[in-house]
């Protein structure tokens, strides 16, 4: 597994995109950066440009962009946000996501998506699925997959398990719509790990955090990484796990983090 770091996460940057972090993150041995591809989109080209051109130069690349859509564009509701406007964002941070590098681009989303008081929960479900589908046509030609990330009910009021998740997936019922399981969200709704098993031909990206406090991992905080490390590993999943953890002392958290990680991970390997 490739172990990155959510960088909007510590983000003390105006622009908020955190990349300020990838040398101190690429010597200490992470694998990639994960992007927050909204604040992204608010660059203007000379910004975006100056970004990529720090994003190759610096050790490290980005495999993920998060954050995919602005609270601006609102996708259910009685008044969503135009077909052709969502359409033409979609290409646009595709665009900008492939020339940064990614892989995967997580769709949580849920300023854009949390259906509006009153709305039909159904009707916004099928808001949904039809926007997913019209990405994957704009995915089509590109090395690159959109996560369905599954939030909690303190976040969203729609997708808040890994099991709704996998179900939006196959509701949508595109090769290139996949889904992202978080353990601080699936720690959060008290979600049984055995989802991942049952999600495993789904699985695209994962993210990581002690759910208590959404923190760093540490050695000795009590949660139970190496179960969800473990249930990766069965479900055969080798890809991208993502740290997406506050912190008041980034370079210390980050250096013990993947250190916890790695020897987790080599344990499960053993």
């Amino acid at each position: 597994m490739k172990i990155g770091c959510c960088v909007n996460m510590v983000a003390k940057d105006a622009a908020g995109t955190g990349v300020h972090h990838i040398d101190t993150l690429a010597q200490l041995g992470y694998d990639y950066i994960e992007i927050p591809l909204a604040q992204v989109m608010a660059l203007e080209e000379a910004a975006f440009e100056a970004l990529v051109s720090q994003v190759q130069e610096n050790g490290i690349p980005c495999l993920a962009c998060n954050n995919f859509f602005p609270a601006t564009l609102r996708i259910t509701g009685a008044t969503p946000t135009s077909q052709e406007e969502l359409k033409d964002y979609v290409k646009r941070a595709l665009d900008r996501a492939e020339k940064l590098g990614a892989k995967s681009v997580v769709f949580g989303s849920s300023g854009a998506k949390n259906i509006p008081d009153g709305f039909p929960y159904d009707a916004a479900w099928e808001q949904v699925v039809a926007l997913l589908q019209m990405i994957d046509t704009e995915l089509e030609g590109r090395d690159i997959r959109v996560a369905i990330e599954p939030l909690n009910q303190q976040e969203s009021n729609m997708i808040i398990t890994a099991a709704e998740g996998l179900k939006l997936a196959k509701a949508v019922n595109r090769p290139r719509i996949r889904l992202l399981i978080d353990f601080y969200h699936l720690s959060m709704e008290n979600e049984d790990l055995a989802i991942i098993g049952e999600a495993a031909d789904y699985l695209q990206h994962m993210h990581l955090a002690n759910p208590i406090g959404r923190v760093w991992p540490k050695k000795d905080d009590n949660a139970d990484y190496s179960a969800f490390i473990r249930a990766l590993k069965q479900a055969r999943y080798n890809g991208c796990v993502s740290i997406e953890a506050f912190s008041d002392d980034f370079e210390h958290d980050a250096k013990e983090a993947i250190a916890v990680m790695r020897e987790m991970i080599q344990s499960e390997e053993g």
